[in-house]
């Protein structure tokens, strides 16, 4: 199935940096372990962005902002009245969300080139829409689509970010080729009935922030090379009493 794209001019996303892409990551080519390598690695990388809400909108606007050369976004809901108090790169009701989505990180740097994939995820085309990326990072908020995201990402070698929030609480963890994998943490007698739904106890805005952000930095990591990603680690985040705690699996 033909993945509908962005229908917009490409930007360059190989060669040297532009003066105006020079001065917009000024601070990335002064810090040390960064500089001109990894920003030029962030311009070449091909990144998917599985889910557009609460942890998509802090992941696409800082991946985005950072010069992530090309920057796919996948999700098939329309943007609601409920969603705006913590998917904060939205501001329309009604609007598909990869539609709103990709406007926000146009306007936000308009050297990232934003492919959409307006169409749920399923075992049919899941495989064909992740194809082409380098990375993935899973926003979406159920268990049996994030199996199907990890197993078509698993396939090639795709290094994958998954973030999880609930309530108060939120977790982060990167599933990469010779790591545990997604089946370690998450048996398969798992399901979506073990797991409590956002619209029955509700979610805090911020917290979605605090986790989308830190999948946004794994995923700048992995790119760059920079620091340890959270392979075979969990990093969680209880926002009531503001304590991040680790596991290992």
């Amino acid at each position: 199935m033909a993945q509908p794209a962005a229908s917009v001019e490409p930007a360059v996303t190989s060669g040297p940096l532009s003066p105006d892409e020079t001065r917009r990551y000024a601070r990335h080519l002064t810090l040390k372990g960064m500089g001109g390598t990894g920003q030029q690695a962030l311009k070449r990388a091909r990144v998917l962005v599985v889910g557009a809400g609460g942890l998509g909108s802090p992941i696409i606007a800082y991946l985005a902002g950072a010069g992530v050369g090309t920057l796919g976004i996948a999700d098939h809901d329309a943007v609601s009245l409920s969603n705006l108090h913590r998917q904060v790169i939205h501001s329309e009701p009604g609007l598909p969300k990869v539609e709103s989505a990709a406007r926000f990180a146009r306007q936000l740097n308009p050297h990232v080139t934003v492919v959409t994939h307006a169409e749920r995820i399923e075992a049919h085309n899941v495989a064909a829409i992740i194809e082409g990326y380098d990375l993935v990072l899973d926003g979406t908020d159920n268990l049996a689509t994030r199996r199907l995201i990890a197993e078509a990402a698993e396939a090639p070698g795709l290094p994958l970010v998954s973030g999880a929030v609930s309530m108060f609480d939120g977790q982060v963890t990167v599933f990469a080729p010779g790591g545990p994998r997604f089946a370690d943490l998450y048996p398969a007698e798992a399901d979506d009935g073990d797991l409590p739904s956002c619209e029955a106890t509700g979610i805090l805005g911020p917290l979605t922030g605090v986790i989308g952000t830190l999948m946004a930095s794994e995923a700048i990591k992995l790119i760059t090379g920079i620091g340890t990603p959270l392979i075979g680690r969990v990093l969680t985040y209880d926002g009531k009493d503001a304590r991040f705690s680790e596991f290992s699996y």
